[in-house]
């Protein structure tokens, strides 16, 4: 059974990053412990570490030393090599994969990257590798300049090299193929291969290509004067300010980076203004040339202007600056999160994960993880997508987390508020929004404003409200929102950030109203704890429930917990555990674990229990010894707000669990409410499972 994959590459930048980040999170999703191992790196620069290894252990919080994710320094092998040694380097790496497998279910293996170029030997060891781990390999290589047949061919020498040695191969990577080419690379992909193995191909994705303006000060060994803030800004192409202003200003292009003589102020001034103007693109950078710093008065006007791009200095002249922008290739860094996310959602996209993890997994891990759990719910997303509005359009947290998900392609979004404020503030915070994929909305000019109030007037008319008064609500951006998802023109809603939970949830308990046969609208967060996911409520609405409402919000719950893949095993929880306690509060506890007895009599339910015998094996078998619940809930229902509030803060922040929610049930479409101190996390989350719960009307 293998534990493994290798992912191996033929070529230096064949963007194989994209499937190590894919994979990843793919297996992150299925398995619930992942670890990472590359057997051989390129020699970090001195008080560095390994981008590669760094990228990932760090953005998928992964529990390895970085010393432990290597076993070899491409120095240190060519020295052995060079000593007769080649062996000991395979014994070696075997044991410190060894090592690693012992502590972890999976294991993904990184090749080498082709670093030297002029290096023979480096594919045979790639091989040898693969072979000598036992595990199967995943081939990827580039279509960057080459054409289908070219790229085939090279796939099919590759796999019959791995085959000749043993070494199975799952699956040929093909990326960065040029658009449009992908039917015909596919049609050349059959000639080669005959016998089933899987065939992926990934379009080029110029984002990912397009290098960084921090990769290109490092290259350049350049100096920032101004804009520090944005050195993750992408050069999608660059050009040369060489003549006269109003002739250069025709040659920008969207996300240009400007190289020009320090000298030249006014192509930099004119360079300022473009980039403010909605006549001209937006530029990623000014590359100033020469070592010439501009004089004072134009450093002294540069910095009483809002610029959203880096200003850099480099000593070399403009020919030979062009020419070293030129060849730069652009790498994944972990700060670069929209690069990243980009990876992961191209790599879902091309590829069939569950197809490619039946092959590659050979076992079933058992439990729900809290990787897992943030897998599912992002695949179940994406299965579907939906539209979701965001009232607080203009808030720097919805605006950097609506930038995840457009890079992630998980929902559509509408954004409620001014436009122009809200692409103004996404430019000055360098928040990279594609606005030709977000609906932007403000209501008294929406087209349906008009309809909109009739609707409501009609629906609240009853309640004395007049057409005035309409128009007034149909104005609120809560109100606008909702109203969206009574009229169909959105899926669901998420709010909160600025406004109250009464000012978020009153206009669907109005008109929205509760699913028949539901009286009680209430919450449950989604705690991912270190090894397990437990659903708790309500922790967000109802302040003092009496048993009829607790054992409405239970069964909400399990619901909840079966709707997202937690079997529902409920503690109904209390000051005492069994028939040891008594006491009005227990007593309601008590009444209502009967009245969901006799209501839902398949559910695991215990009540009243304690929360140290409901979550802990030991304590639960000594309290309530023949419950099939204590020790092992899943479902924790608190018996009032007060207690289930500061319960959940309280473990979220002693433990450092994450908290997804919280999540409103109960309503006939989904809107969820966040807290006035949510993070992007919260908003980014709460999104996804308002997007999941729409899926399921």
């Amino acid at each position: 059974m293998s534990k493994a994959v290798y992912i191996a590459t033929i070529e230096p930048n064949s963007g194989k990053s994209i499937v190590v980040l894919g994979m990843m999170r793919m297996l992150l999703g299925k398995i619930a412990k992942v670890g990472y191992f590359r057997p051989i790196i390129d020699d970090p620069a001195s008080g560095e570490v390994d981008n590669h290894i760094n990228t990932v252990i760090s953005h998928f919080e992964l529990d390895i030393n970085f010393k432990n994710a290597y076993a070899y320094t491409r120095s240190e092998v060519l020295q052995k090599y060079n000593q007769g040694k080649s062996g000991e380097i395979i014994d070696g790496i075997i044991r410190k994969y060894k090592s690693l497998e012992e502590k972890f279910d999976f294991i993904l293996v990184e090749g080498t990257d082709f670093s030297d170029e002029g290096s023979i030997i480096e594919f045979d060891i790639n091989v040898i590798i693969a072979k000598n781990l036992g595990i199967p390999a995943i081939i990827v290589a580039s279509g960057i300049d080459k054409k289908n047949e070219e790229i085939a061919g090279n796939l099919k020498l590759a796999f019959d090299t791995f085959n000749s040695k043993d070494v199975e191969v799952l699956a040929m990577v093909a990326n960065k193929v040029t658009p449009g080419c992908e039917q015909e690379l596919n049609t050349a992909f059959e000639k080669n291969f005959k016998n089933g193995v899987e065939r992926i191909i990934i379009p080029r994705v110029n984002s990912l290509i397009n290098p960084t303006i921090k990769e290109i000060v490092n290259e350049l060994d350049g100096t920032v004067l101004f804009g520090k803030e944005y050195l993750n800004n992408q050069a999608g192409n660059f050009g040369v300010g060489a003549m006269q202003l109003r002739n250069y200003l025709t040659h920008l292009k969207e996300n240009s980076l400007v190289v020009t003589p320090g000298d030249r102020a006014d192509i930099i001034l004119g360079v300022l203004q473009a980039n403010i103007s909605d006549n001209y693109p937006k530029i990623s950078g000014i590359i100033l040339t020469g070592g010439i710093i501009p004089e004072k008065p134009i450093l002294k006007l540069i910095e009483g202007v809002s610029i959203s791009f880096p200003i850099i200095s480099v000593p070399s002249g403009t020919f030979s600056i062009t020419n070293q922008i030129g060849a730069i290739k652009s790498k994944i860094y972990v700060d670069n999160l929209q690069k990243i996310n980009t990876s992961i959602s191209t790599f879902e996209k091309y590829v069939d994960e569950d197809h490619l993890a039946d092959r590659l997994i050979t076992f079933k891990s058992e439990g729900l993880t809290p990787r897992m759990f943030q897998y599912n719910l992002l695949r179940r997303a994406l299965q579907h997508k939906k539209h979701i509005v965001l009232p607080e359009g203009a808030d720097e947290r919805i605006l950097r987390a609506t930038s995840r998900l457009l890079a992630s392609d998980v929902v559509e979004i509408t954004l409620i508020g001014d436009q122009k404020k809200i692409k103004n503030k996404a430019v000055k915070l360098d928040i990279p929004i594609d606005f030709n994929k977000v609906n932007i909305v403000f209501p008294t000019e929406s087209p349906y404003y008009d309809d909109y109030v009739q609707t409501f007037y009609e629906l609240r008319k009853h309640k004395n409200v007049n057409l005035d008064m309409a128009k007034d609500m149909m104005a609120d951006v809560s109100y606008f929102g909702t109203m969206m998802i009574y009229k169909g023109h959105a899926d669901g809603m998420v709010s909160g950030a600025i406004h109250t939970t009464q000012h978020t949830i009153r206009p669907a308990l109005q008109f929205i109203k509760t699913k028949p046969g539901v009286k009680v609208v209430s919450s449950v967060f989604f705690m991912c704890l270190e090894d397990r996911v437990s659903v708790f409520g309500d922790c967000a609405i109802n302040p003092n429930p009496n048993a009829e409402q607790l054992a409405e919000i239970a069964i909400s719950s399990s619901e909840s917990a079966s709707a997202f893949g937690i079997e529902p095993k409920v503690a109904m929880l209390s000051y005492s555990s069994g028939t040891s306690g008594k006491g009005a509060d227990v007593e309601i506890v008590r009444a209502a674990t009967t009245i969901v007895k006799e209501k839902r009599p398949d559910l695991k339910i215990e009540g009243p229990i304690q929360y140290d015998a409901a979550v802990d094996m030991k304590v639960g078998q000594s309290k309530l010894p023949d419950s099939e619940v204590a020790g092992q809930a899943s479902v924790l229902i608190f018996p009032d707000l007060n207690t289930g509030n500061n319960t959940y803060k309280a473990v979220q922040r002693e433990t450092g669990a994450l908290a997804i929610g919280p999540m409103l049930q109960g309503l006939n479409k989904p809107v969820n409410d966040l807290s006035r101190g949510c993070t992007v996390d919260d908003v980014y989350n709460t999104v996804i499972i308002t997007a999941i719960q729409a899926q399921g009307l």
